[in-house]
């Protein structure tokens, strides 16, 4: 059994200015809003399935072409060649410590316009690998209620401070540590436990100020693993979601919708 994937039937594209940048985002659904941020290399078969799942399951889903070209497949030079871009573009700082990263601005302007448009208080954002971080930036902005972090890759760890680093400067996190505890914000990570590019350590960083509001799911990607997940497992809530009951990664899947049910409706 493979993973979920999908095209993008169903998706209407649109241009969007948010801060100085412009992107195309890809729309579907009614309910409540959900901007879900693609990974590398951009929002591929995996990403759309993803969408489509959000989708059916009552949401109102905003897909931001920030990379790559959408609805294509992945092989391993697209990949590299749409990572080897996004590392050198000053809108990521891939590689930066304790800092607010350009593209946050565009998507704090885009969970902004779904908020207006679909029913609720609030929105959800989910960021994937490099940008799994930024869905936890966006939450700056009030009308972010649920940000998803998923197996967040940015600022790509190689040293042991870029490890530790939460993925946004400190004065952002100060923001969002306060909307925690005093407005409700309640946040979501996952990753796989052996995964090098979404480090243990900036979970704990983030663990550490966030306190019971940010809740963890780190599945099991150990050698002899019972679910056979090999340690180069990497995207939580696409390449490895296998749908069947009590399999790790779709019921990962299964709890962000849950998660965004809760706070979102």
């Amino acid at each position: 059994m493979s993973a979920p994937q999908a095209d993008l039937t169903g998706w209407v594209a649109e241009s969007f200015t948010g801060g100085e940048f412009t992107h195309d985002v890809y729309r579907r659904g009614e309910g409540p809003g959900v901007v879900l941020i693609p990974e590398i290399p951009g929002a591929h078969p995996g990403v759309l399935a993803l969408g489509n799942y959000l989708v059916d399951n009552g949401f109102t889903v905003a897909i931001p072409s920030l990379f790559g070209r959408p609805g294509k497949a992945i092989t391993p030079g697209y990949t590299l060649a749409t990572l080897t871009r996004a590392c050198v573009a000053r809108e990521f700082a891939a590689f930066a410590t304790d800092k607010q990263r350009p593209v946050t601005q565009f998507l704090r302007a885009l969970a902004r316009d779904l908020n207006a448009k679909t029913p609720g208080n609030g929105v959800g954002v989910i960021g994937q690998c490099l940008t799994g971080g930024f869905a936890l930036a966006a939450a700056v902005d009030d009308a972010v209620l649920a940000p998803v972090l998923s197996q967040p890759s940015a600022p790509i760890p190689l040293t042991p401070r870029q490890r530790r680093d939460p993925g946004l400067s400190a004065a952002e996190l100060d923001r969002v540590a306060d909307r925690a505890a005093n407005d409700g914000l309640c946040a979501l990570g996952l990753r796989f436990s052996e995964d090098k590019m979404a480090p243990r350590d900036r979970f704990a960083t983030l663990k550490a100020r966030l306190g019971d509001a940010f809740e963890v799911i780190d599945i099991d990607s150990s050698p002899g693993n019972p679910d056979g997940l090999s340690r180069m497992a990497h995207s939580v809530l696409t390449d490895q979601v296998r749908e069947v009951d009590g399999h790790p990664a779709y019921e990962a899947r299964k709890r962000v919708v849950a998660f965004l049910t809760e706070r979102l409706t």
